[in-house]
């Protein structure tokens, strides 16, 4: 039978269109997932909404009701250009003219919402916005901050939301608790979720922003607290029962934090005081020099410390964190090396005549303090805090301890240390000791008293400039610098026994809480006063001081 090549052919033309459809099917599946993921992606990066013009003109034009009613509405909506558009209203560049807003950059005007370009019409009037309607704009673009990268960022728009914080506002601070990863941020947010709560129309909503308030025990909250308890617009007994019991627990958490507060700006100003007192427990404590110019030496330290950050400021910035490492020692050494000269210089020859040496440092003193002005100027200089320097430690929520207060009062136990080493087990501390008890003994053994009366005047002066260093991290140095400190310096070694260093600190940290404790009632003038007295009165019962000098420099 003869073959028809065209009926064979067309079976197997039809097998192999056959066995290709699966595929077919499948690419073009997966070409219709492809183009279907692509829309879904394109719709999730696209806005969900975008301002119209009415929008805009709801919240820029009409009564302050009715604006900030729209406002809210926009708010919930996310829109990405509505930031934009708020700015220009708190920048008081929007104008308003028959039903749309204008925002009028220079020469360039956009209609508000819709981006086009316009003509300003002759009647456009300027947006007045009042103080309630500028918080709701303030708050509303600190909604928008909410959602950033930046810690910085965040504060700042919790700051803005807190001051219109309502029950409108209640979805986005939630929206923002359960995405903030900041602990200190989370705590501002739930303050101002029961600032939002606490102007409820619900009396059971108001009680939980009570709770709420209460368990923070901070400062911000028992003001909320106090001002919600003052305001006649709550009526509800059973909400005032819970402010006024929220506001006792909170002042009960308050006041140890305030004790604590006392307790520390005690310590810290008795190191200060300690710091300045130790190196004038040698000069005067030691050697019997009542020495006027004690605080010109701690002013040398302390611009002592002002030339090493300039220096590593110019020429070592990498390193500006550390320029307390050099700053240290060259405030000793300057001021030890000027201790040196006034010694060699006017002292030794005033040995003994109390009332010579006295006026005679009064007279170095103003040398000092003008040559210092020749130098560096009359105006205050300011030396900056090292970066491990700056803040603070949160202890209780109105209980901060600053950095540089923590250092200088481990600095000051660190020279305390130092001191006594020096005095009580060296060759150095020898031979002063021996002096100061007997130097016609010491010096009939071959002790050479004049070197050491300048080597113990040099130690005072030294531990002067580190007392002027440590103050040039708490304040500003100036050439007047040590006369804030010199009669409380004298105060300390009278108080704490002439001679005796561990009178001293105890008179150092004894007076500076008791200074930090009168302030609270007296006030800082009348609580220097109240000091001055209660160590006069003290001395005229105990000449002697908190501790009395034992041997035959006691005898003599």
């Amino acid at each position: 039978m003869p073959v028809n090549p065209m009926h064979d052919a067309a079976p197997t033309a039809s097998g192999a269109a056959f066995r290709k459809a699966p595929r077919l099917l499948s690419r073009l599946a997966a070409t219709l997932l492809a183009a279907a993921a692509t829309v879904s992606l394109s719709a999730a990066w696209l806005p969900a909404h975008a301002l119209t013009a009415d929008e805009a003109f709801s919240v820029a034009g009409g009564d302050n009701d009715a604006r900030i009613a729209a406002l809210q509405k926009l708010i919930v909506k996310n829109d990405p250009a509505l930031p934009a558009f708020l700015q220009a209203l708190a920048d008081d560049t929007v104008k308003v003219a028959g039903t749309k807003a204008y925002i009028v950059n220079g020469d360039e005007v956009t209609v508000a919402g819709s981006g086009e370009a316009a003509k300003l019409p002759e009647d456009a009037e300027d947006v007045v916005n009042n103080n309630r309607m500028g918080n709701e704009i303030e708050a509303a673009l600190g909604a928008s901050k909410l959602a950033s990268p930046d810690v910085a960022t965040r504060a700042e728009g919790i700051d803005s939301l807190s001051k219109a914080a309502d029950e409108s506002k209640l979805a986005i601070i939630d929206q923002a608790l359960s995405t903030e990863t900041d602990a200190k941020l989370k705590a501002q947010l739930l303050g101002v979720r029961a600032k939002a709560l606490l102007n409820a129309a619900d009396p059971a909503k108001r009680i939980e922003a009570v709770k709420a308030l209460a368990a923070q025990g901070s400062p911000e909250s028992r003001a909320l607290l106090m001002e919600r308890i003052q305001d006649a617009a709550e009526t509800d007994a059973a909400v005032k029962g819970a402010l006024q019991l929220a506001i006792d627990q909170v002042n009960r958490k308050l006041a140890w934090g305030e004790y604590a507060g006392v307790l520390f700006t005690g310590i810290s100003l008795g190191s200060i005081l300690l710091l300045a007192a130790l190196g004038l427990a040698i000069t005067y404590g030691l050697m019997g020099v009542i020495n006027m110019a004690h605080g010109e030496l701690m002013m040398i330290g302390a611009y002592a410390t002002f030339f090493v950050q300039n220096l590593f400021r110019q020429h070592f910035p990498g390193a500006f964190d550390w320029y307390l490492l050099l700053a240290v020692p060259v405030s000793f050494l300057a001021a030890a090396a000027v201790g040196a000269v006034l010694e060699r210089g006017v002292f030794r020859f005033l040995y003994g005549r109390p009332l010579e040496t006295l006026l005679a440092s009064w007279g170095v003193s103003l040398v000092l303090m003008q040559a210092v002005r020749t130098v560096f100027g009359a105006q205050n200089v300011q030396v900056e805090n090292p970066s491990w320097m700056s803040g603070g430690f949160d202890v209780l929520s109105n209980l901060t301890l600053p950095y540089n207060r923590l250092v200088i009062i481990a600095f000051a136990a660190f020279v305390l240390v130092g001191m006594t080493l020096l005095i009580a087990k060296t060759r150095m501390g020898l031979f002063v000791r021996s002096v100061t008890q007997n130097r016609p003994m010491a010096s009939c053994v071959g002790v050479n008293t004049a070197k050491v009366d300048t080597m113990a005047f040099s130690l005072g002066a030294g531990i002067a400039g580190l007392a002027g260093c440590a103050l040039s991290q708490i304040g500003n140095v100036g050439p007047d610098l040590g006369q804030n400190y010199i009669v409380d310096s004298f105060m300390v070694v009278v108080l704490g026994g002439v001679g005796q260093i561990a009178g001293t600190v105890y008179a150092a940290l004894g007076l500076g809480l008791i200074n930090k404790g009168l302030e609270g009632w007296t006030g800082a003038v009348l609580a220097k006063i109240l000091v001055l007295v209660i160590v006069v009165i003290f001395i005229q019962k105990r000449p002697q001081g908190l501790f009395a000098m034992k041997g035959r420099s006691a005898e003599a």
